[in-house]
């Protein structure tokens, strides 16, 4: 009786992480909840600066604000970007003792009201718990890259596998019973450098350190990613990596031209087969390429809403299991009470207020659409587009299906006719309607389809774009 006590005392224990972890489906295309095998569309945000930044009361606001707005996984770092290791976090603490040994800072108790008891982990144990409250994912990276790759602020403490090892092994064992850990190495830099078209770096071996850290402590199921550079994909240099779980993308912010669609399309034709989807797209309200020194708001400007929705939406309709939207103000927290704003040019609003911009309160009609259509199993299929499909990112419409062809969406970047080949679909009547990203709201097309080729046309020229919705009736 004892011993099966103690074997139900330790399946409480771990069932609330096996419950609530996700992982890819069958046909490795998309995500599914593990408890149940439903669909999970990854809706994120990146707050990278939420540990470091942010008071208690502030990160309070913050996830409830985008719980509100329909977000499900936060993205954030634990030893942040922005000098994260030596500058303190708002309770005046930092994460290590010493950078040398890696000791972590870390006092006994965690009453907040006690800066002597209130340590550096104790603030991040407190997000994480928070976001749970909100059933909100914490897609936790160990590190930014630059602990890993010279180049930047940095420091770079992890210079070997074994450093890498410990702190990975030490920070997973802190949230292996957290059932919303969401895995995520790297930090927008590559695993493999080149000089001369020869490799000339390889931290390959630090991240698999840290993922062998993760998996010993969490279980060789627990679920990691990796977040590359701007206009990489992980596929790159670490396809055969076996503790991969998802590929992903930064399409980044360096132009509006980037058709992340297309290398969507060609990670999921890869063996062994992933998930996929765009990890960090052009921020809302960020300068478009800052970094040459030609930026003016004149000549290039600043991606807005209807950016952020031209590259999401289609990199979801080419087979994105999910996608992250980002504002400029929010990852870094604007406050310039604080910190110098990086790259904001002349529009500095603060984090508050951006926390309201447009496409944040949009882009959850994006997640409430997918999930309205619970068969995931759905493959870019633009033979349904029998008219022009368009050139380039300006104009270029995406359209899936599911693998039955029971209903079909076509993203339209221009609120102009589209002729859709209806045979491509399973035979029955059809039900179209025009769905509007901004809005959230459908529109029955009145009519009745069954096949051939039928011309629809936009409800308004008022709005950029839309999405045709068509439904094949039961």
């Amino acid at each position: 009786m004892k011993k099966f006590a103690s074997l139900l005392l330790l399946l409480l224990c771990i069932l609330p992480s096996l419950q609530a972890q996700i992982t890819a489906d069958s046909s490795g295309t998309y995500l599914i909840t593990r408890n149940n095998g439903k669909p999970f569309f990854w809706l994120g945000d990146t707050g990278w600066e939420l540990f470091h930044r942010l008071t208690r009361d502030e990160v309070i606001h913050y996830l409830e604000t985008r719980r509100k707005q329909g977000f499900n996984v936060i993205l954030s770092v634990a030893l942040a970007e922005v000098d994260g290791i030596r500058r303190p976090n708002r309770y005046g603490d930092v994460p290590f003792k010493n950078l040398k040994t890696l000791e972590w800072n870390t006092t006994p108790g965690n009453n907040p009201k006690d800066s002597t008891a209130y340590d550096y982990w104790d603030h991040v144990d407190f997000v994480v718990r928070e976001a749970a409250k909100r059933k909100m994912y914490i897609g936790l990276l160990p590190a930014w890259g630059d602990k890993v790759v010279p180049g930047a602020a940095g420091p770079v403490i992890f210079t070997d596998e074994a450093r890498a090892y410990r702190y990975a092994k030490e920070l997973a064992t802190r949230y292996r019973e957290q059932w919303n850990i969401i895995w995520i190495l790297g930090g927008d830099r590559e695993s493999v450098e080149y000089k001369h078209n020869r490799i000339s770096a390889d931290y390959r071996p630090i991240w698999r350190a840290m993922a062998r850290a993760i998996e010993e402590a969490c279980g060789k199921d627990v679920f990691i990613t990796y977040h590359p550079r701007g206009g990489a994909s992980t596929s790159k240099h670490l396809q055969q990596e076996e503790w991969l779980d998802m590929h992903a993308i930064q399409s980044s912010h360096g132009s509006r031209e980037v058709r992340v669609w297309e290398a969507i399309v060609g990670d999921l034709k890869r063996t062994p087969r992933r998930p996929v989807m765009d990890m960090e797209p052009c921020y809302e309200d960020h300068p478009v390429n800052p970094w040459d020194g030609k930026w003016t708001r004149s000549k290039r400007g600043y991606f807005d809403d209807y950016d952020v929705r031209a590259r999401i939406y289609r990199g979801v309709f080419a087979g994105g299991c999910g996608t992250v939207y980002g504002h400029h103000q929010i990852w870094q927290f604007v406050d310039t009470t604080r910190n110098a704003p990086i790259w904001v040019g002349d529009t500095i609003i603060g984090w508050q207020r951006a926390l309201e911009a447009n496409a944040a309160n949009q882009i959850h009609h994006l997640k409430e659409l997918m999930l309205s259509h619970p068969d995931f199993h759905r493959v870019e299929d633009n033979s349904l587009i029998a008219s022009d499909r368009g050139r380039d990112y300006r104009d270029e419409l995406i359209a899936t299906r599911n693998q039955e062809g029971s209903y079909a969406m076509i993203y339209l970047p221009r609120p102009e006719p589209v002729t859709i080949h209806l045979d491509k679909l399973r035979e029955g009547r059809k039900t179209v309607s025009w769905f509007n990203p901004v809005t959230g709201k459908k529109k029955k097309v009145r009519g009745r389809f069954t096949s051939g080729k039928e011309t629809f046309t936009p409800p308004s020229t008022d709005q950029k774009d839309w999405v045709l919705l068509i439904d094949v009736d039961s």
